[in-house]
């Protein structure tokens, strides 16, 4: 296995992303897998939501990459957006050196990287991607999106306002603001599968988040896999010792299997 980081903006070294590649088996071409670590958009948690769940994916025949994307009010959006899609152009361009199928590229995200993720999914074809990159059209789509506790909708009581007014960089976003980049409001037919991982009592991003996504997949009459665990925090990454931290309820067997699940369903479901 090597691992190499490619930046992805010309002089701009605080935006990259950290590729890990494993030796080539002769005869077996590998999915890919991008992350996207959470962190309310104000950091990356990369040490618990990025290289450990790299290799979790790895040893079901996965190639990661994990993004390293703006924060903390640096840049705004739509500069997370184009940058996920950068990262997903540049895997798709690289398919043959990397060892992967281009046409099994996943996505992963975790909190409000988990909107990140989801938003990829869901607007990879707003124009202001292909003003920005000039990037032909589809080469950001991810085959599926697999969202693990996603922030979701600016719009409702619940909503977490903090991942919001960061990814717009000012503390009053407007009511149209937050509808544009509610991921609800965005599914129409164009989405993609998706694969979806809560918790029923996570005090950070309400289950409600992620309820209301499935329902919006369910309105518009789109496949999707939902998984609900009854009793963990926000935060369980890989939901077993790894990630643990010595908070036992990030650790559980069942939670655990999260990325088999995930696994199973692109091989079946991605498109």
């Amino acid at each position: 296995m090597y691992i190499k980081r490619i930046y992805l903006e010309e002089n701009n070294d605080k935006v990259w992303l950290d590729c890990y590649i494993a030796d080539p088996v002769n005869g077996y071409t590998r999915s890919a897998i991008l992350v996207i670590p959470g962190g309310g958009y104000g950091c990356v948690c990369s040490d618990r939501e990025g290289e450990p769940i790299a290799l979790g994916f790895m040893s079901h025949g996965y190639n990661a990459f994990v993004l390293q994307y703006s924060v903390a009010r640096e840049k705004t959006y739509p500069a997370q957006l184009i940058q996920a899609s950068l990262a997903m152009a540049h895997i798709r361009d690289n398919a043959e050196a990397y060892g992967i199928d281009p046409n099994k590229v996943f996505v992963t995200g975790f909190s409000a990287g988990g909107h990140l993720a989801g938003s990829l999914g869901t607007m990879w074809h707003k124009p202001c991607v292909c003003e920005a990159t000039g990037m032909a059209y589809g080469k950001n789509r991810p085959n599926g999106m697999m969202l693990v506790y996603p922030v979701v909708t600016a719009l409702a009581e619940y909503t977490h306002l903090g991942s919001f007014r960061n990814l717009w960089g000012c503390d009053d976003p407007t009511e149209e603001m937050l509808r544009e980049v509610s991921l609800e409001a965005n599914v129409d037919e164009k989405s993609v599968p998706l694969f979806l991982i809560h918790t029923s009592n996570d005090q950070v991003v309400d289950i409600r988040h992620a309820l209301t996504l499935a329902d919006a997949y369910k309105e518009n009459r789109l496949m999707f896999e939902m998984h609900i665990f009854p009793d963990a925090p926000h935060g369980i990454a890989l939901g077993n010792d790894i990630t643990r931290c010595g908070n036992e309820k990030w650790s559980d067997p069942a939670m655990g299997k999260w990325i088999e699940h995930a696994v199973y369903w692109a091989d079946k479901f991605g498109n």
